[in-house]
This record gives C-alpha cells, structure tokens and sequence, in this order.
C-alpha cells in the first residue's frame, strides 16, 4: 500500500526545469518508494547492491555511460565518485530530469553535492509521513497562524482520532502500511541505523555506550541541550557527546531548534532545543511501550511538543519550503509573574516556537491541555521589544476540541489546523 506524499506536485514541478533531482531524507522515510511510485517506467538502481557500488566507485564514468536518462540512482551517498561525472551529463544542453538522486542527510554527501551540483540540482527534504498525508489531506501550505491560512485550511479539516496512539506508533510509512510489529520495527531500525549510517559517519567503538547516548537524547526531546548532562549520564566526554549530536542531526534523526535572540532582547538564553523528528523512535528508545502509559506520563507534554514541532516542520518541507532560518524558540531571564496554587511566582518567559515570516513574528505556545488560557501566552509579550520587527497572530497548539479566539491576536488552534 502507497501512502500518497503531499511533495509529489512540488517534485513534478522542480523536475520540469533542474537538471537533477536529489530527494534527502532520514533512513525509512520513504525517498524511494516515492520516486518508484512516481516513475514507474524509469530505470532504477540501487547502491545497497554491492555489485552495482563496486562499479560505480571504480569507474563511474563508464557507470553513467551504461545508464540511460533519466535514472533513479538510491542511497547516492554510498558512491559520492558519481558526482563529478553527474555533473559533466548535467552541463549538457537542453537536457532535463537527467537523474533523480536519493540520499541520507549527511555532510560528507551534501558538501560534494553542493560542490560538484550547485546550481543543477534541486534538493526536496522528504520527512515521516505527515498527519495530513495519514489522514489523505491534499492542502500543502506551511503552517503559519494568520486569519489566511487558518480560513483556507478550515476547507480541509478532518477529526484525528486516538492521537496518542499516533504518537506513539510513530509516523514511519512502514509501521502504517504493514501489520509490522512496533517493538521489532524500531528495534530493527536502530540495528541499522548503527551498523550502516553510524559506520558512513564515525567510528563507534563502543556501541553500547552509543545505544545509551540514543537513548539519554531521547529522555530529552524537547529540552534545552545540556552536553554535561548527557556526558554523565552516558560514561563520556562532553565532546564525544557533541560529535554523536552532529551525527543525529547529519542523519536526520533529531532536529536542533536554534534561539530567537537580537540585539533588543538582551536576556535571551541562546542555548539550543533538541527535537527527535519521529515520536516513536523517541518512545521507543525512553521505553514507553504503550500509548496509554505514556499519554499519563510526565514526558507527555514533551512527546506532544515533539509531536507538534515535527509535523509543522514536514509541512514546510512538503511544500518545498526551507524552515532553517525561519523558526526558532525563545527562553529569556525576564521574568513574567504567574498564579500557581494560589500564589504569585516569577519565572523565566519561554515561547516553544517562533516562526518568522516576511519580517513578522508568529509566537505558539504547545500545550497538552484541553483548557487553554491566555496566561499560557503571557510570555508573547516579549516580543514587542523587538521593535525591528512586527508581532503578528499568536497562537495556542493544544487539544482543545474547536478553534476558539482569546484576544485579537491569540487563537487556539486544535492540531488538526496544522
């Protein structure tokens, strides 16, 4: 069963005028099944055939030669010699949809290719399958909170039932379109992910220690990254921490949410958030093993935060659009007042995501509540000291059942107006 992707319109546009298409993507997220799908008449071949590897590291010249146009060459990365020969096809005339590449979001690949490739290659971020794509929603904008885009998804809105479930099942496409097992799923897929993308990145040499770091990070999706912290808890030094964080992130395992800061907010916390992209990855390597026991739990505000992080940030790259310098968070030493059992207490402002847009600041607060209030936006304020640029619509992220306006500027929002 194929799972219809919400990129396809945006890869058959990119086709029609760049030379090359390189479609990245985590292991698993479906990057070759999707060009299959589409391309169903165009020769493909895959590097996970050691054969097909050997020749095309020894003489990639001839390798392209015996390989009509266009062709689906997969897992690129493992024959990164391909890339100057690709690009001598590519300089010649009035030739397009020459190759369609896919490959693991790591810097050795993505530093050739853009040394080799820049200027003829078009590159899409194929991400896990999204809520709108489980739920065959055809809308493919980016999220952004303006009365816009709130009335223009009001024409799709579906119910999505059993979230936690979701949640924790994870958005693979496998673990959606088979009957697969969830535990042997992910327990397969980590066994991999260490015996092949580690070893393309690094050299493990104790792969216990590295099973603990994964599992430590994962303890920490949607927490401010703390090296030391992580460095104790697993037995190594805060380096070797930093370098296995690099490597997640290379490999499209976690994403890092930078900090909103400028010149106007002098108390701004400029340290990064970690993100797992896919919750049931991050699920199953903290050990919940079952949706109602994490829906109970104390991470659960933090698997839905990942979830909601996660699914706005496919609905940028379903569109084509790049996200890395258009979102970010904001925790900061300013102290708001709020009412807790019956008392005032003062804590630092945080807002979970900040989306920036065409000079505009779009703050969301994520809850797992059901009872949204606009103290959960109190910290919104902040922003107006940014007088370089202008505050727009806030919104409250939560699991609230229907669209509901605290002020003006604030909206609630269900998930499904992602």
């Amino acid at each position: 069963m194929y799972i219809k992707r919400n990129i396809e319109q945006v890869l058959l546009k990119r086709a029609k005028s760049s030379r090359c298409i390189l479609v990245t993507g985590a292991r698993q997220v479906g990057k070759s099944t999707l060009l299959k799908t589409m391309y169903p008449n165009v020769r493909y071949v895959t590097f996970d055939d050691k054969l097909l590897l050997s020749a095309a590291i020894e003489d990639p010249k001839l390798f392209l030669k015996n390989l009509p146009k266009p062709s689906i060459i997969d897992e690129v990365q493992y024959a990164s010699e391909l890339f100057p020969y690709i690009k001598i096809e590519c300089d010649k005339p009035d030739l397009y949809e020459n190759y369609y590449l896919t490959g693991s979001q790591q810097m050795r690949m993505m530093s050739k290719v853009q040394e080799s490739l820049a200027g003829r290659v078009s590159i899409l971020e194929l991400q896990n399958l999204s809520l709108r794509e489980l739920n065959g929603i055809g809308f493919n904008r980016h999220f952004v909170p303006t009365e816009e885009y709130i009335s223009e998804r009001e024409k799709e809105l579906k119910s999505y039932n059993d979230l936690w479930q979701t949640i924790h099942r994870g958005m693979y496409p496998e673990i959606h379109v088979t009957k697969r097992e969830w535990q042997d799923f992910y327990s397969s897929y980590v066994r991999t992910y260490l015996e092949r993308d580690i070893k393309e990145e690094i050299e493990i040499k104790d792969t216990l220690a590295f099973t603990r770091f994964l599992s430590a990070a994962a303890a920490r999706t949607a927490q401010m990254l703390n090296y030391a912290s992580v460095a104790q808890e697993v037995g190594v030094t805060q380096a070797t921490v930093k370098n296995w964080i690099s490597v997640l992130e290379r490999t499209g395992i976690i994403f890092i949410l930078q900090p909103y800061y400028s010149s106007h907010l002098t108390r701004a916390i400029k340290t990064p958030k970690l993100y797992f992209r896919d919750t049931g990855l991050a699920c199953y390597l903290s050990k919940w093993n079952s949706a109602e026991a994490l829906a109970e739990s104390a991470v659960a505000g933090s698997m839905f935060e990942t979830f909601v992080i996660s699914e706005i940030l496919k609905s940028f790259s379903n569109e084509g659009t790049d996200y890395t310098f258009n979102v970010f968070y904001y925790r900061g030493k300013d102290k708001k007042r709020t009412k807790m059992n019956g008392e005032t207490v003062e804590e630092e402002s945080e807002i979970d995501l900040i989306i920036e847009e065409n000079g505009t600041l779009y703050p969301i607060e994520i809850k797992k509540s059901a009872n949204p209030n606009r103290a959960m936006a109190a910290a919104f304020d902040v922003l107006d000291k940014d007088v370089d640029k202008k505050r727009g619509m806030g919104a409250i992220i939560c699991l609230y059942d229907e669209k509901l306006y605290l002020a003006d500027d604030l909206a609630v929002l269900p998930i499904e107006y992602i």
